[in-house]
């Protein structure tokens, strides 16, 4: 058995800490997990089928095997928005309107845990300014000798 220490043994004392750390945040869900991702996932696989297509006839479009396409509507595999852009061309269907018709299902959903706040406070730049700008779009670089001049 295992070594012993103020009377507990060492693989319990192992399992405790892993379950310390799980509790404090270590180990967060990703968005992968959320309900709005299944959403989005639902949306995709009703798109494909609603075209009367089988997963090998989506990764052929593709260029992919089967087992990619499945990955990808399990929700084990993400995509980008590139990514998202090309399987809805395979599909024929339009990138703005499986947009739109994503936006209206999310709005159903509770917004998700943003923690925005928290990031700005761990940087060291984060100040009044800069939690007064999150999320308006930057001009890019401010000094003059790099700020391209307007004619």
């Amino acid at each position: 058995m295992g070594r012993q220490i103020g009377g507990l043994h060492m693989h319990c004392l192992h399992i405790g800490l892993l379950a310390l750390r799980w509790n404090r945040g270590s180990h967060m869900l990703k968005s992968i997990h959320s309900r709005q991702n299944n959403l989005f996932l639902q949306l995709l696989r009703e798109r494909r089928k609603g075209k009367r297509l089988r997963q090998t006839d989506l990764a052929d479009r593709l260029g992919r095997g089967q087992a990619v396409v499945s990955r990808v509507e399990r929700g084990a595999r993400r995509l980008d928005v590139v990514e998202l852009w090309a399987w809805l061309a395979a599909l024929e269907c339009d990138f703005l309107a499986f947009a739109t018709e994503l936006d209206q299902r999310l709005k159903t959903c509770p917004a998700p845990n943003v923690r925005i706040g928290a990031i700005l406070k761990r940087s060291p730049n984060a100040n009044s300014t800069a939690r007064a700008n999150v999320g308006e779009p930057s001009d890019g670089p401010s000094s003059p000798s790099t700020a391209q001049q307007l004619p």
